[in-house]
């Protein structure tokens, strides 16, 4: 499922675009201010890559907060969810969407865990389409 914003793009000029995951942690709010500020200071618009839902009532009231924030922002946007993997799924959408930029999340680690990082940002980092920002909260 996924829900396009109110911004338009001018005739068969095509918008650049800013991809970030969407989840309710610490990490993926970071990444969705860093991500939503990008996508601003680019003028490009802003897809939000979110898990499809377990939790139909909270997902859902997660999702529609998220929604009207980018529509007051006044964000050219789309929210998509996908099942299963959500690394996977960002960078498919990402690269669906010709994206120029990959925000993602990263949690604070203990010495020992800097030296290995989750497989997640890995696997987003080594098969991204574009560049990726990683921002710790």
């Amino acid at each position: 499922m996924s829900q396009r914003g109110t911004g338009e793009t001018s005739g068969s000029v095509r918008l650049m675009t800013v991809a970030v995951s969407y989840s309710s942690n610490p990490e993926g709010r970071h990444a969705l201010a860093t991500a939503t500020a990008e996508a601003q200071a680019r003028g490009s618009r802003l897809v939000v890559v979110a898990s499809a839902p377990r939790d139909e009532a909270a997902q859902s009231a997660g999702l529609g907060e998220l929604r009207d924030r980018l529509v007051r922002l006044g964000l050219d946007h789309e929210v998509v969810e996908v099942s299963g993997d959500l690394a996977e799924g960002l960078v498919t959408v990402a690269a669906q969407a010709d994206a120029e930029l990959i925000v993602i999340g990263l949690r604070r680690r203990s010495p020992v865990g800097k030296l290995v990082l989750g497989a997640g940002a890995q696997r987003i980092l080594l098969e991204s389409p574009c560049a990726v920002l990683a921002v710790k909260s």
